[in-house]
């Protein structure tokens, strides 16, 4: 296991809290559009979201680690890449945008599966979303976007296994409970995309 703190750049901000973010409903009914801060704000706002399982061709997971600027689980790790469509955006053009943005990769993604959960930060605001998973493999270098990533690294999913049980509150609770599912009902992933 390699890990890699990413150098200072000159990339774009690619995610402002004025950003408005896309309401929806338990059935992922679009119902409205609010301001990204104001949906983090208390229990949160139920809103659209999607997060991207990236394996290198060697079956390894890129995982990220949150930057120091972020306001819900800073510096905690997580999953190689999530992010919300934009006011009018599809999920189909919104998940390659947000790979290209944070990690500069491309790859072909295939859908895994839907979820909605709730999760607050020690008071400073919830992630209440309605999750699209999904998941492909790259053989793209990583370069990471500093104002979303602090460092980056590659793990096996026996390693990741690992680090869930005994570790657990050093990743982000959406990327547990992704794994935790991706682990469940489609054990060999990478081997399957």
């Amino acid at each position: 296991m390699v890990t890699s703190k990413t150098k200072p750049s000159s990339a774009p901000f690619v995610s402002v809290d004025s950003e408005e973010l896309i309401l929806v409903n338990r059935s992922d009914e679009q119902v409205g559009f609010m301001a990204k801060d104001k949906c983090h704000d208390g229990d949160g706002l139920l809103h659209r979201a999607f997060s991207v399982f990236v394996f290198n061709e060697r079956g390894q997971l890129l995982l990220q680690q949150r930057s120091a600027q972020k306001r819900l689980w800073p510096l905690f790790w997580s999953n190689s890449c999530c992010g919300h469509p934009r006011r009018g955006e599809s999920m189909r053009d919104a998940v390659p945008r947000r790979l290209l943005q944070e990690l500069q990769m491309t790859c072909e993604l295939r859908y895994l599966f839907k979820f909605i959960y709730r999760a607050n930060f020690a008071g400073v605001g919830s992630e209440h979303e309605c999750c699209s998973v999904y998941a492909g493999i790259s053989s793209d270098s990583v370069q990471a976007n500093t104002h979303e990533i602090n460092s980056w690294r590659y793990v096996t999913p026996e390693q990741l296994d690992r680090q869930m049980k005994t570790r657990s509150q050093i990743f982000t609770p959406w990327a547990i409970l992704e794994w935790e599912r991706i682990r469940r009902d489609f054990r060999d992933i990478a081997a399957a995309l």
